[in-house]
Order: C-alpha cells, then sequence, then structure tokens
C-alpha cells in the first residue's frame, strides 16, 4: 500500500473534524472568544496527527468499517494538545516556540493557556461520550483513557521528569517517565481503535503490544533528534532539553545505544502484528518504521 497517501488521507480526516469543532465552539458562542481563540490557536498548530491515526489504523486492522472512529480518535489530539501546552508553560518546560511557532502561553497569556489546556482535556471525553458506539465500549475506552492520562499515565510521567530535572536519573527511571509521559497515550491511542472495533481479546493483545513498544520508540526518537537534528547526525549538536538537565534515553543510554533500542522496539511493534490480517497492513508495513524514526513531532 501507499502508506503516505494514507497517512495524508487520515491527517486530512481528523484535521476536517478538529476545524469542525473548533468552529462549532464560536458559532455556539457559548465558549469565550478568547478561551476559543487560544483553543484553536494550539490545537490547530501543526502536527502530524499521529495518535489519531495510530488509533484509526488500529481500528481498520481488526475489521473497523464505520466513520464512528473518527471523533473518538481525533479526541486524541485534544489531549495531546492540552500536554504540549501545559508543558511549554514556565512552571513546566518554559518554552516559547512549538512547531516554529509561539507557543500558546506566549500568544494569549499563562493563565488563558491553562485554561485553554483544561478545557480540551475535558471536552476530550465530552466528544467520546456522545460518539455513536454502544454505551458498554465508550465506559472502556473512557477508563483507558482517563488511566492514560492521568498519575499512572501522562500526568505520572511529567511528574517524575520534573522532580529528576537537574539530577542524574537511573536508566529505570528515564524509561518510566517515557512509558508513561508519552508511550501511554500512544498504546491507549491503538487499544481505543481496537475497543471501538470490539477486536477479540488475542488481537487486542497483539496491539497493545505494538502500542507499547511504537509509544517507547516514539519518544526515544524524539530524545535523540533534540540531540542531532536527524537520526544520520549523532553528536553533532547538543539539545535543549540538555541544557534544561532534562534526562533522556540519549543521556541515560548512549546515542548510539538509544537508537538501536528504538529500531528494536520498532522492529518488535511490527512483528507483534503480523498474525492480523491485511487492513492491518499500515501498522505492519516496514514504511512505518522508516517513519517513526526519522520523523519530527
Amino acid at each position: 500500500m501507499d502508506l503516505k497517501l494514507y497517512l495524508k488521507e487520515k491527517k486530512e480526516a481528523v484535521d476536517g473534524f478538529l476545524r469542525d469543532y473548533i468552529a462549532s465552539k464560536k458559532n455556539r458562542r457559548d465558549c469565550p472568544a478568547d478561551l476559543c481563540d487560544a483553543m484553536g490557536y494550539a490545537l490547530m498548530a501543526g502536527g502530524k496527527r499521529i495518535r489519531p491515526i495510530l488509533s484509526i489504523a488500529a481500528y481498520e486492522a481488526v475489521g473497523g468499517t464505520s466513520g464512528n472512529i473518527l471523533p473518538v480518535a481525533s479526541s486524541l489530539e485534544l489531549i495531546h494538545t492540552y500536554s504540549l501546552i501545559h508543558d511549554d508553560l514556565p512552571a513546566m518546560d518554559n518554552d516559547d516556540f512549538r512547531r516554529n511557532k509561539p507557543t500558546t502561553h506566549r500568544v494569549f497569556g499563562e493563565a488563558a493557556a491553562i485554561l485553554a489546556g483544561d478545557a480540551l482535556l475535558t471536552d476530550a471525553f465530552n466528544i467520546i461520550s456522545h460518539a455513536e458506539a454502544p454505551a458498554a465500549i465508550l465506559i472502556d475506552v473512557i477508563r483507558e483513557l482517563s488511566y492514560a492520562c492521568g498519575p499512572e499515565g501522562l500526568v505520572g510521567g511529567q511528574s517524575l521528569d520534573l522532580i529528576l530535572e537537574g539530577r542524574k536519573a537511573e536508566k529505570s527511571e528515564v524509561e518510566y517517565i517515557h512509558t508513561r509521559k508519552t508511550g501511554a497515550l500512544i498504546r491507549t491511542s491503538v487499544r481505543i481503535g481496537a475497543l471501538m472495533a470490539g477486536a477479540p481479546q488475542a488481537e487486542l493483545g497483539y496491539l497493545t503490544e505494538y502500542g507499547e513498544k511504537i509509544g517507547l520508540a516514539f519518544q526515544i526518537t524524539d530524545d535523540i533528534l533534540d540531540v542531532t537534528g536527524t537520526m544520520e547526525e549523532l553528536g553533532k549538536s547538543t539539545g535543549a532539553d540538555d541544557a534544561r538537565g532534562k534526562n533522556t534515553y540519549p543521556s541515560a543510554f548512549g546515542l548510539k545505544e538509544s537508537r538501536e533500542i528504538a529500531e528494536r522496539l520498532v522492529n518488535d511493534a511490527v512483528r507483534a502484528v503480523e498474525n492480523l490480517n491485511k487492513k492491518a497492513e499500515p501498522l505492519s508495513d516496514s514504511e512505518i518504521a522508516k517513519y517513526i524514526l526519522s520523523r519530527r513531532n
């Protein structure tokens, strides 16, 4: 299959949903204009929509055919965007730019940025609650997502990341941070797609392993790219995370080993879904490895 075309089509579908979502907020005028503007600015600032696409691909891989996955998958981008807004704040990573644009708090102020993040996180669950699916499935989806975003997942990983900033972490602590701060939402994105399609337990297990491996590989790759710019330029520059004393895979494992770990994880992920049918090709296609290992979030 043409993976690039598949990714392009799914991204356009997610972008279309998100544009309509922001427009609906503004049209109803229930959402204060400044808040809607901040939400829209962050949500539509770019990005490859990897989490929604993985969710859609998992849904299709186990036989899902209806359009009811799009709102649920797109809600994952609201949560991802909320996490980026809050990560960029002065109290967190204190970043002034995101995707070559001023960060949300630099444009709208810290208070507005915090509230925009809060609104996106909350409204993601509102979108899911209105999706066309049996109530039992939606409850499972909400349970999965709330766990991935909470103290055992994204928030827990971010918390330990901040606690250990400026101190050299153990390798196990770096893995803990990465599997929760980034990996948990990616793993859950894949699982949610499978749950929405009513996947049998065995197929859910294959996709869960896929999501776990891809999620960790994704963040390791970000660490490497932050240092090098590309996977082919190992050791030629120093990234912003090093300057802040952040604990990354390259700082804990070294650049060469970090790259080997990321490649091994992606290969293991691809093998995990080889037992699925041809509809899993977007996940099992060897090109997905190149995509994960070369992209910049």
